[in-house]
């Protein structure tokens, strides 16, 4: 089973290749190879790597990149780098093609109470059951912590 999202990554590294794009071809393969650990680090072998990507695994990856490129930037922030910043944007919008598009908060809410009423969660004791059905749901497509801010004001 390949991952029709790397399928893409690679598609588009053969393109920036073609373009001469050496910025975008770095940042792509940077990617692939982040991809590849993943699944190394999930047991497979080099020859099974292509076969255990999955667009979940991906998607997973892309959002620990982006979360860590918009750390990069606050620290570049806080040490006055502002010239490096732009590099970590153009980054950070590149991942952000691949990944599924965001959730709004009014969705993230509806989701929660759906899932509030189908778990009959009514107490803040049963953020867990809520947060075990909401995760899969929104990773990658909205901020964890915010998502648990409005669990939490949900279960008020």
């Amino acid at each position: 089973m390949s991952s029709a999202l790397l399928t893409k990554i690679k598609d588009d590294i053969k393109a920036a290749m073609k373009a001469h794009d050496s910025e975008t071809l770095g940042t792509l393969r940077t990617l692939h190879s982040d991809i590849k650990n993943e699944a190394m680090k999930n047991g497979a072998t080099p020859a099974q790597i292509e076969e255990t990507i999955t667009d979940e695994m991906c998607v997973d990856v892309l959002a620990r990149s982006v979360k860590q490129k918009q750390e990069a930037i606050d620290i570049l922030t806080k040490g006055g780098f502002m010239d490096k910043i732009p590099a970590e944007e153009a980054i950070i919008a590149l991942y952000r093609k691949y990944m599924p598009a965001e959730m709004t908060e009014d969705e993230v809410k509806a989701l929660i109470a759906e899932i509030k009423a189908a778990t009959g969660a009514s107490s803040p004791k049963d953020m867990g059951k809520i947060m075990k059905e909401l995760s899969p749901k929104v990773k990658g497509r909205f901020d964890a912590k915010r998502a648990s801010a409005l669990v939490q004001e949900a279960l008020k």
